[in-house]
C-alpha cells in the first residue's frame, strides 16, 4: 500500500471517508459486540490514539510493536480477554457492503459449535473488488470448505472474517499462522463457510482502494 502507509498504519487508511479500521469497528458494533482487541505494531501510536475515545466497541489495545506474532498468535496472546465464547477475528485491510442483512449478524446464527470449529465469511472471486489473485476455498453443498486442488478453481475468496473457538488455539506455538487453525479443522470437517450477501472489497492496493472508494460512493448515493 505504499506510498500511502511510509506516514501512517495501513488500518488508518480511509476509504469512504472512513478509516479501514472504522469500518470493521462499526460493523461489530452495528452487529451488538460491544468489546473488540487491536492488536498494534507498525506506528502503533497512530491506532492507539485513533481509538482512544471508542465506546461501541469498546477498544482493547495489544501491543506487537515488539515482535510480529503472524496472525494466529496475535490471537493466542489475547485469548484470556474472549474467555470460553467464540469470537469474531477481522482483518484490518478487508472491508464489505451489507445485503438486507448484516453479514456478522447471520454469521454468529449460522455458528454452531457442536459442528463447526471455524465458520469463515466467504465472497465469489467473481464479485470481490480488489481480489486479483485466485480463490481461496471450495465450498458443498453443507457449507463445508477444503482448499483448492493444483487443478481446481475454487470460487470462494476469505474475507478475512471468521468466527472461532478459544480450543482451537490449544497447544499452538506462541507465533503461527491461523491457516494452521484452518486447516486442522478442514481436515476434521469442521471448516465451514457462509457465503457473503452483499460486496466485498480487498484493499490491498493503492488501485484496489480506488476501486472500493467508487463502490462505497455509489452506495452512498
Amino acid at each position: 500500500m505504499r506510498p500511502l502507509t511510509e506516514t501512517r498504519p495501513k488500518p488508518l487508511i480511509e476509504a469512504g471517508r472512513k478509516t479501514l479500521l472504522d469500518h470493521n469497528l462499526d460493523q461489530l458494533a452495528e452487529s451488538g459486540i460491544t468489546e473488540a482487541v487491536v492488536n498494534v505494531h507498525y506506528l502503533p501510536d497512530q491506532i492507539i490514539h485513533h481509538v482512544a475515545a471508542r465506546r461501541r466497541p469498546a477498544v482493547t489495545i495489544s501491543d506487537e510493536r515488539d515482535r510480529l506474532l503472524d496472525s494466529g498468535g496475535g490471537i493466542l496472546k489475547v485469548l484470556p480477554f474472549f474467555g470460553d465464547a467464540p469470537f469474531f477475528t477481522l482483518n484490518a485491510d478487508t472491508i464489505w457492503l451489507d445485503g438486507p442483512r448484516r453479514n456478522l449478524v447471520r454469521m454468529q446464527e449460522t455458528f454452531d459449535p457442536a459442528t463447526m470449529d471455524v465458520l469463515l465469511l466467504v465472497a465469489p472471486v467473481v464479485t470481490t473488488i480488489g481480489w486479483g489473485s485466485r480463490g481461496d476455498f471450495l465450498m458443498d453443498g453443507a457449507g463445508r470448505l477444503r482448499r483448492p486442488d493444483r487443478r481446481d478453481v475454487a470460487p470462494f475468496a476469505y474475507t478475512g472474517v471468521g468466527i472461532l473457538k478459544p480450543e482451537s488455539f490449544t497447544g499452538k506455538p506462541e507465533i503461527f499462522s491461523l491457516n494452521r487453525i484452518f486447516d486442522e479443522a478442514a481436515a476434521n470437517g469442521r471448516l465451514f463457510g457462509l457465503r457473503l450477501d452483499g460486496v466485498f472489497m480487498h484493499v490491498g492496493t493503492p488501485q484496489a482502494l480506488a476501486e472500493a472508494e467508487h463502490a462505497l460512493d455509489l452506495y452512498d448515493r
